[in-house]
């Protein structure tokens, strides 16, 4: 997989000698097939997905951005009115035929029920559909999410494959560690179907009403005292009714997440970690590439974003110095006062871009062998897609 290049991160100053992120060389590299983003939350990740997807689909890509943060900014950038389990065309994009976009959000529910339509038969599938256990682990459950953002990564990717359909899925991950947490769901659902509460709770259904009270009051009595207060008498009734309705589905759901977890560390492949100048984002990034590193997954780089940059040149310190002057000056006219106003900010945003330069310079110096590339921030928030090609510039070197 291509993608990095050697030099600066582009901007000023000297910096740490750390590979540069090429991010045009990563799109229109016709293996990658998945570009995974990850990072904490309010770092820009979802813009940056967008921006990637879009100048991906505007080089001649054809290009599905999914994404599993339940926000709306994804929607209202590529203006759609909404998002949902189904890819949905981006207008303005690809007009001349070369490439296309679309857009979609993981829907949990959805996709787990069209999971269930798909491995069982339609009476079978209507008694797991009206279970209310099932009702409360498809829409809510903890790890549900990262499970079925897995299979429905499995389902584009089997539509690239089979049907060509698009070339490229780029995938917007949760906010915070979380977003790795689909990493861990083929292992977690392996436990999980392996484990004793699952041969107890199955045993039930298996021997009978008889054999559920006895295994209640052996195993589970104070338990399910607690969980019947909060959740009702027939709490393990159902989940036990369940299981045994889904229990040869199980081997197919952990087979298709084992599966979908070696395509992430499979060539075609490429994860990019989102983070901005702040401690607690650079703390987060460090915590993936070290996580992705360990995993063996393909990681590209690093996007550093919403970089503040000293665009003059001028120190704080100088155009500090430069203000108190113009203040000491006998003549006090507008344009003195307008000058001395104007560096005061400046030497505000010098001393802003110094923080970040510094913070950039030492999450490098700690991984210096992660291709990086620095977005600069932007006066206004990304809106539209005109917003998101200017982003896209920047991601690519090519920004002003």
């Amino acid at each position: 997989m291509t993608g990095v290049g050697t030099g600066s991160a582009g901007g000023t100053g000297r910096r740490p000698a750390v590979p540069v992120l090429d991010v045009d060389t990563l799109l229109k590299d016709p293996d990658l097939k998945v570009l995974v983003t990850c990072g904490s939350g309010g770092v820009g990740k979802t813009t940056t997905a967008a921006a990637l997807a879009l100048r991906a689909a505007e080089q001649g890509r054809r290009v599905v951005v999914l994404t599993i943060d339940p926000a709306r900014r994804l929607a209202q950038a590529l203006g759609l009115t909404e998002l949902d389990n189904t890819p949905r065309q981006v207008s303005g994009v690809g007009a001349d035929g070369s490439g296309a976009l679309l857009a979609m959000m993981l829907d949990m529910k959805r996709t787990f029920d069209d999971l269930v339509s798909a491995n069982a038969s339609p009476a079978k599938a209507q008694q797991i559909f009206a279970n209310p256990f099932y009702q409360t682990l498809s829409a809510s459950f903890a790890g549900t999410q990262e499970y079925m953002a897995m299979e429905k990564l499995s389902q584009l990717r089997a539509q690239l494959v089979d049907r060509g359909e698009w070339d490229l899925i780029v995938v917007d991950t949760p906010p915070s560690r979380s977003a790795l947490d689909f990493l861990d769901a083929p292992q977690r659902l392996g436990r999980f179907l392996d484990g004793r509460m699952i041969r107890l709770l199955t045993a039930p259904a298996r021997a009978g009403g008889k054999a559920y009270l006895k295994v209640v009051s052996a195993s589970f009595s104070v338990f399910t005292k607690v969980l019947n207060k909060i959740l009702g008498n027939d709490l393990l009734i159902n989940v036990s009714a369940l299981v045994a309705s889904m229990e040869t589905m199980f081997g197919g759901f952990r087979d298709r997440a084992e599966q979908t977890y070696q395509l992430l560390k499979a060539p075609g492949t490429a994860f990019l970690v989102v983070a901005s100048p702040e401690p607690d984002a650079l703390r987060e990034a460090s915590f993936f590439v070290e996580r992705l590193q360990a995993e063996g997954m393909p990681l590209a780089g690093v996007v550093l974003n919403r970089v503040r940059v000293n665009r003059l040149g001028l120190s704080a310190s100088r155009a500090n110095a430069a203000a108190e002057r113009l203040a000491e000056c006998a003549e006090q006219s507008e344009a003195v006062r307008l000058t001395s106003a104007a560096l005061l900010v400046h030497a505000e945003n010098a001393e802003a871009a110094g923080h970040d330069e510094s913070m950039v310079s030492r999450f490098g110096a700690a991984h210096p062998e992660v291709a990086q590339q620095r977005v600069p921030a932007l006066a206004t928030d990304v809106h539209d897609l005109a917003g998101l090609r200017t982003v896209g510039r920047a991601l690519a070197g090519t920004g002003d």
